[in-house]
Formats: structure tokens, sequence, C-alpha cells
């Protein structure tokens, strides 16, 4: 399952320590890029929820609906162009779509207190990063446990549709509940992905494509994380 133990029969330590590197460089970067996504998403959120002239003319109007649902344009335009975009516009369109999440978010303000927000950042930091890690350095094939969340995943997308039109105070906690482990496991399994696609003959562009996809596949599972632990841990504002 460790790459360089089928690219390199030998063992050579050499060959096993570079490729050791280049992974760590690569999943730095990654990081990297979903952390600065997440301050851009921050940034965007807090200005606009905090700020009348902004959120008033975006969710008392129906263009609140055109923001809510933009992060999902941008999900299903990233898996359509993903193999024909190059490098430089993936990382421009992750950065416009880390932007618009946080448009959508800015009712997070609205709706909870500023404390609440940031103790459940970093509740869902910590979740995150411990299962990231865990997806890192197991050794176990997590590959039918991934398809298995997936299912997990699209029941709870079908049962958030059902929903809107419940209203049901039930269902939104069972949602709330297995949507978190849901994306919890995705989580590791993402990560053990993302190692796994690593190659270190891969060409610059294709290693800062895998880059950029890889962050948003984190990205996404870490807001929704954020998202669903809200419904537990956030302090509705009186």
């Amino acid at each position: 399952m460790y790459p360089q133990q089928d690219r390199y029969g030998t063992h050579n330590p050499a060959s096993a320590a570079v490729f050791d590197e280049g992974l760590r460089k690569h999943m730095l970067r990654i990081y990297n890029y979903m952390g600065l996504g997440l301050v851009v998403t921050g940034l965007v959120a807090f200005i606009v929820g905090t700020t009348p002239a902004l959120y008033v003319p975006i969710f008392s109007t129906p263009l609140k609906w055109v923001v809510m649902l933009a992060p999902l344009a941008f999900v299903f335009f990233f898996s359509f162009k993903m193999h024909s975009m190059s490098a430089s516009a993936a990382q421009m369109t992750f950065w416009a779509f880390c932007a618009v999440m946080g448009l959508s978010l800015a009712s997070v303000f609205l709706v909870f207190t500023g404390a609440s927000i940031a103790r459940t950042f970093f509740i869902a930091a910590t979740m995150f990063g411990a299962t990231s890690l865990y997806g890192y350095v197991t050794k176990r094939d997590l590959a039918k446990f991934g398809s298995f969340m997936i299912m997990g995943l699209i029941g709870v997308m079908i049962a958030s549709i059902v929903n809107i039109f419940l209203a049901s105070s039930a269902l939104q906690f069972a949602v709330s509940v297995i949507g978190i482990v849901v994306f919890v496991g995705l989580t590791a399994w993402d990560t053990q992905n993302i190692k796994e696609q690593y190659a270190d003959n891969y060409d610059q562009e294709s290693q800062q494509k895998l880059a950029v996809f890889g962050a948003l596949s984190l990205y996404l599972n870490f807001v929704n994380i954020f998202q669903l632990l809200l419904n537990f841990t956030g302090q509705r504002e009186e």
C-alpha cells in the first residue's frame, strides 16, 4: 500500500527518502492551499455577515438562493473541467470558490454568536486534523470504507432535500449526526487517496493540479463538518 514498496522493489533507502520528501512537500502544499482557502472563506463570511449594507441586499431578497447554490455550481464545474483545466486556472477557480463559499456562509454570523462560531471552528478543526492524520498514517486500506461513506453522503443529501419540505427537527438532528460521521470518514479516506495519487515522476503542472483538487476535497469535508456541528454547538443570537 505504501507507494515506494511497489515502485522500489529493492527498498533502496535513497530512493525511498527522495519519494518521502516529495510526498511530504506535496501534502504540505495541499494543507496550505486548504488553510488559505479557509482564511479567504472566513474573511468574506465575517465581512459580509457583519456589514448590514452587504448582507441585507443579499439575504432579504431572492438573491440569497443564488448565493446558497453558487458553491454547488462551482463543485460541478470542477468535476467536469478538472482534467482539462490548467494548474493556474484550477488555482484561480479554487480561490473564487472559497470566496463564494464565504458569501454563502455569511448567514451563520446572522444566526449564531461569534463565540460559538469560533468554538465550533476549533472543534471541527480538531476532528478534521485527527481523522486526516489517521488517513495519512494508517496502513489499512480505506477503499471499502470510503465507498460506504459515499453511500452515506448520498443518503444525507436526499434526506436534507426532503427535510426542506418537511421541516422536521428530528430528521434534521439525524441528518446532522450522520452527516458528521460521513464527512469525518470521508476526510480519512480522501487523505489516503491524495497520498496514494502522488507520484514523484509527475511533471510540475500535474502535481500542482493534484494539490489544488486535493485541497478542494479536504476543504469541502471541513466546511461540511463545521456547518453540521453548528447545529449542536452553535449558540443562536437572541
